[in-house]
C-alpha cells in the first residue's frame, strides 16, 4: 500500500549502505535543488559503519522547514540495493519519483529539468539523464562512456538485451510504480536492466535527457565495480 499522491512533488529515493564518507555531498546536492517541492527519502540498508549517525547529524543541521521534507528509515536487516530502493518507493508521496545512489551527487537543476521534461512529454514515463563520472581522490570530472541511447534507439537496445539508461539518474511517474512495482530483489546484478524491461513490457516510454545532470563517483567500493568482479 502506497501513500496518497501529492501533485507536483518529487520524492527522491536514496538507498544507503556503508557510505558515511559520501553522504554529506550526496544529500546536500539534493536539498539544494532549484526545484523546491521535494521530499528526500533515505533508506539505510543496515549499515555497519557510521552512516546512520551521519544521516541523523545531517538532518539535524537543516532548518526545521527542510527537516519536514526528509523521511529517514533505518532497516533492521540488509535487503540489498534493490530492496532498499523499493522500500523507499513505497514511502514516496510525490507525483514523480527520482533515484540517486548515495555515493553520487546531482546537478543543482537536475530535478527541475527532469520535471520540466516530463511535463513537456506526457507520453514519457521515465526520463534518465546524461552524466559525468569523477574520481574520488581528486573530483575531476570526465565524460560518461558513450553507452546511453536516445529516442527509438533506447527501445531497440533493450530489445537486443543491452542496457542504455543510467538508472540512478532516473525520474519516473509514480503511477508506473503503483501499477508495476519496483526492483526485483531476487535478480542479482541485473536488477537495473530488469527494472527498465518491466516498464517497457507494460507500455511505458523511456527517454534520456542529453544534458549532464548527474555525477557518478568512481571508487573501489562502488557497487557496479564489485558486481563486475563477481561476474
Amino acid at each position: 500500500m502506497t501513500f496518497p499522491m501529492i501533485p507536483n512533488r518529487v520524492s527522491i529515493v536514496v538507498p544507503c549502505y556503508n557510505r558515511e564518507k559520501y553522504l554529506n555531498q550526496c544529500l546536500s546536492s539534493l536539498i539544494n535543488q532549484t526545484y523546491s517541492n521535494i521530499e528526500i527519502i533515505i533508506v539505510d540498508d543496515n549499515s555497519t559503519d557510521q552512516s546512520v549517525p551521519k544521516i541523523q547529524s545531517w538532518i539535524r543541521s537543516l532548518p526545521t522547514r527542510q527537516q519536514q521534507n526528509i523521511v529517514f528509515l533505518s532497516l533492521p536487516r540488509n535487503t540489498g540495493n534493490a530492496g532498499a530502493y523499493t522500500t523507499g518507493m513505497f514511502l514516496a508521496r510525490g507525483e514523480f519519483i527520482a533515484l540517486q545512489d548515495s555515493d553520487d551527487y546531482s546537478h543543482p537543476r537536475r530535478i527541475e529539468k527532469q520535471v520540466e521534461f516530463l511535463r513537456k512529454h506526457p507520453k514519457v514515463g521515465l526520463a534518465g539523464t546524461q552524466y559525468a563520472w569523477f574520481r574520488e581522490e581528486n573530483g575531476k570530472r570526465f565524460p560518461a562512456p558513450n553507452w546511453l541511447r536516445y529516442g527509438e534507439e533506447i527501445k531497440k537496445s533493450y530489445q537486443k538485451g543491452k542496457h542504455c539508461v543510467c538508472v540512478a539518474t532516473s525520474m519516473f511517474r509514480r503511477s508506473l510504480f503503483d501499477h508495476h512495482g519496483g526492483f526485483h530483489r531476487g535478480i542479482n546484478r541485473i536488477e537495473d536492466y530488469k527494472f527498465m524491461i518491466k516498464f517497457f513490457k507494460n507500455g511505458a516510454t523511456i527517454e534520456n535527457i542529453p544534458e549532464i545532470l548527474y555525477y557518478y563517483r568512481a571508487h573501489p567500493d562502488q557497487r557496479s565495480r564489485k558486481n563486475r568482479k563477481r561476474q
